[in-house]
């Protein structure tokens, strides 16, 4: 019995899997959505140029002020550039989570 549900478990999966993968492949729209992303990623370059001209700042000689102004101007940065990147991120323990309700559910 064991062996019949993992058995079809997998097909379930494989066939779930497998048509968004070959239809990914053969979409031809994909290629118009590539014109945005190298705007994002040309304002991406600007912003780790940024980052790394205040890197390379000597910090020793600045007053207390313009440190914290830095560090404002660091934090909203990599907050841009999170943004920027986007896509979803999940942890393992979600995953765990997700797989253990569609299990329960079957």
């Amino acid at each position: 019995m064991k062996k019949l549900t993992l058995s079809l478990m997998t097909a379930l999966l494989l066939v779930s899997i497998l048509p968004m993968q070959a239809s990914a492949s053969t979409n031809p729209e994909n290629t118009a959505l590539a014109v945005p992303a190298t705007t994002e990623s040309a304002q991406a370059t600007v912003l780790i140029n940024r980052l790394s001209e205040i890197k390379a700042m000597d910090i020793s000689s600045m007053k207390g002020a313009e440190k914290k102004q830095l560090r404002k101007e660091v934090k909203s940065i990599k907050s841009q550039l999170k943004t920027l990147n986007g896509g979803v991120y999940l942890s393992v323990g979600a995953i765990i989570i997700i797989l253990l309700i569609i299990i329960l559910l079957l």
